[in-house]
């Protein structure tokens, strides 16, 4: 059902970093208007850390979203499951939706309504 994962990146110069990421990374990216970059990543995994392992002095922090084709057959689907999820609402972005974990944070998911870079 998950199609893909859209990381954010945040940056104090964000053409740089695209330049950087396009450049000397060389990650192959689309192009969703006006330089907006959307990079194609590597494979990835991702572990879930307990926060007393972090550093006292650091300030958790991430931010993705899970990107899926059908946003109304994916909400349906958990629901089933019993699943907190908000109702859909449009966004410039896409069709969003926000789904609680177990742990008590939240999960974007969407239907992409911009360039995407998972086929390149």
């Amino acid at each position: 059902m998950i199609t893909g994962l859209h990381a954010l990146l945040f940056s104090n110069d964000a053409a740089a970093d695209r330049a950087f990421l396009r450049d000397v990374l060389g990650f192959p990216f689309v192009d969703d208007g006006g330089g907006w970059l959307i990079f194609k990543l590597p494979p990835a995994e991702m572990g879930v850390h307990p926060l007393e392992h972090m550093p006292p002095e650091t300030k958790p922090f991430h931010q993705f979203a899970l990107m899926v084709d059908d946003i109304a057959a994916t909400v349906a689907d958990l629901r089933t499951k019993a699943v907190t999820v908000t109702d859909p609402v449009a966004q410039e972005y896409g069709i969003a939706v926000h789904v609680t974990l177990p742990g008590g944070g939240t999960i974007e998911v969407y239907e992409p309504r911009h360039a995407v870079a998972t086929d390149l």
